[in-house]
């Protein structure tokens, strides 16, 4: 009986989580309402606080379960075991890029993340929470960096901060420029290109070394 319930209570989660996918994109996040969301998920507004607090912790949820897919990649590109960190940095960069035109809900999420987020005096809490998480997201990536590093994979004096700035802006500008004309190239196609190119950045661009003392 346990077992049951406990299967219900992820079935009803990933209800909302569906839902809340549904309403962000029709509405965008400011506009949709934790009633909203419980209503097309066909549940209680009891069921939503359950499971979740406020809305910010259902948009974390919807973005955690997008990054599911390529989390491997991330962690490996992380991780001081892998002997290949770049190449499995390339292989995330890719992913991504593929998974926004060929996954409709990968591109849903995108597109709520990039353009269905108004930062409203009202959503002033929702401002701060993404920009936490793209904090986070710069300190992986210059985790990712300093792996690379260690391993000869790019230049000792690199400037990680800066170049994980600069890398996070190329994925945020490709896909943003995508979402908005997607008739003017295919993202899918172009996966490996783009990533290769942001590599190609990091491995040679001298604007991206730190200065060297007189």
């Amino acid at each position: 009986m346990a077992r049951r319930t406990k299967q219900a209570a992820l079935e009803t989660r990933a209800q909302i989580i569906d839902a809340a996918e549904i309403c962000f994109f029709r509405k965008g996040v400011s506009q949709t309402s934790l009633a909203e969301i419980a209503k097309t998920a066909g549940v209680t507004r009891g069921a939503i606080y359950w499971h979740f607090e406020n809305k910010g912790e259902v948009l974390d949820a919807l973005l955690l379960r997008a990054k599911t897919p390529v989390q491997h990649l991330e962690e490996a590109s992380r991780s001081s075991d892998e002997p290949d960190p770049l190449g499995r940095l390339h292989a995330l960069l890719a992913e991504i890029f593929r998974q926004v035109e060929c996954d409709p809900s990968a591109r849903r999420i995108n597109e709520i993340i990039f353009h269905k987020c108004e930062y409203t005096d009202q959503m002033c809490d929702l401002r701060e929470h993404m920009r936490l998480l793209r904090l986070q997201s710069l300190q992986k990536l210059e985790s990712t960096l300093c792996n690379a590093i260690s391993r000869g994979q790019l230049p000792e004096q690199l400037d990680v901060p800066m170049a994980a700035r600069c890398l996070h802006a190329y994925v945020i500008g490709t896909l943003d420029t995508w979402l908005l004309r997607p008739e003017d190239f295919s993202l899918a196609e172009r996966a490996d290109r783009l990533a290769q190119g942001a590599i190609d950045i990091m491995r040679h661009s001298p604007a991206l070394l730190l200065p060297q003392p007189d």
